[in-house]
């Protein structure tokens, strides 16, 4: 993984974040402005999507600023091909020696860069780099704009990555009760700059119970190189049709390591005082733990996972502004062989900017 050196100053590296962002929208909408052109009446028009967040992390009494900008580009072909793709730029800026200037470096990512082709209501070929369809928090709650809690799960780094492939998706009803909804996947071994990927193979597949509002589901991955290790996962969800309360699961297991996590997200909409705030308002709790697998302690540390056998609940409270904008502020408690907190305040926007318009000629 490459970085990009930024200037001393948080404002410069908040420039260097913004003006790359800024160059990928004029790429974005000079490459795109001939295939708006072409497109026949009632068309699908290319859109620019995505999320844009300033946050702050205090943790063992240092401060980090983190601005973070992940664009999301869409450009569909007729009915059934659509290319899309997603970067990240997320910055890291704490205090030299302490009590000197901002200094930091942004971390720059292609966390996917996909061809789709639907082929029916049932199936869906992919190809290209696309998220790794293990477990659910990286393809669904990943986003800043959706967590409910900022951090990330300890357990993250097992699912929490990308292939170069192919895949293929969908799903359909098995009866009036139950729709069963799939992917499977193979990657290749990439050392491409941008597009480092591990040769493997697996698959997702879940159950979802319409009249429940609830998913279960499991996966598996097998690495086809090295020490060809199995990774597996489950996971839950529901949403309760009479309470307005996400509840979320997941557990992983390898030779690295295993865990889990357990969130509760709770809207105050049906609250009975202070109506106009509370319905903006959301309170969010978990409960997650890892532990080391076989692998060890530096195999843990390569994957960007914890050292040790660790503990951690979390709380977090998001105010949402208006559609798309919220403020967050997020609480951990590290639980290992050194104990520490983790408070982290921002705001988060999720933009969408459509680059032509629909029944152009």
């Amino acid at each position: 993984m490459q970085f990009a050196q930024v200037e001393p100053s948080v404002r410069s590296g908040r420039l260097s974040v913004f003006r790359t962002f800024a160059c990928l929208i004029v790429f974005s909408s000079f490459s795109v402005a001939s295939l708006a052109a072409q497109a026949s009446d009632e068309r699908p028009v290319p859109i620019l999507t995505g999320n844009a967040g300033y946050f702050t992390t205090v943790e063992r009494g240092q401060t980090a600023l983190v601005p973070e900008v992940n664009p999301v580009l869409l450009v569909p072909f007729g009915d059934h091909w659509l290319v899309e793709g997603r970067a990240g730029f997320e910055g890291d800026f704490e205090r030299e020696n302490g009590t000197g200037p901002y200094k930091g470096q942004v971390d720059k990512e292609i966390d996917y860069l996909q061809v789709d082709y639907i082929a029916n209501r049932y199936v869906t070929f992919t190809a290209g780099r696309f998220l790794t369809p293990f477990g659910i928090y990286n393809e669904r709650l990943y986003p800043i704009w959706i967590r409910s809690i900022h951090e990330v799960p300890l357990i993250y780094p097992l699912e929490g990555e990308s292939s170069d492939g192919a895949m293929l998706r969908g799903g359909f009803p098995l009866n009036s009760k139950v729709s069963l909804n799939y992917a499977g996947f193979f990657s290749t071994l990439s050392t491409v700059n941008k597009f480092e990927s591990d040769r493997m193979a697996g698959g997702r597949i879940g159950l979802f119970f319409p009249s429940r509002r609830v998913e279960v589901g499991a996966s598996w991955k097998k690495e086809l190189q090295e020490d060809r290790v199995n990774s597996f996962g489950f996971h839950f969800a529901w949403q309760p049709l009479s309470v307005p309360l996400n509840l979320r699961s997941e557990y992983a297991r390898s030779d690295t390591g295993s865990g889990y996590w357990v969130e509760a997200a709770y809207r105050f909409s049906q609250a009975p005082f202070w109506r106009p705030v509370m319905r903006r308002t959301e309170f969010a709790a978990r409960m997650q733990q890892f532990s080391l697998g076989e692998a060890g302690s530096s195999d843990a540390g390569e994957y960007g996972l914890p050292r040790g056998d660790v503990r951690q609940p979390d709380f977090g409270l998001s105010f949402y502004l208006k559609d798309g904008l919220k403020a967050q502020a997020s609480y951990s408690r590290w639980l290992g062989a050194h104990n520490w907190n983790t408070w982290t305040f921002g705001i988060a926007y999720r933009f969408a900017i459509p680059l032509g318009r629909v029944g152009a000629q």
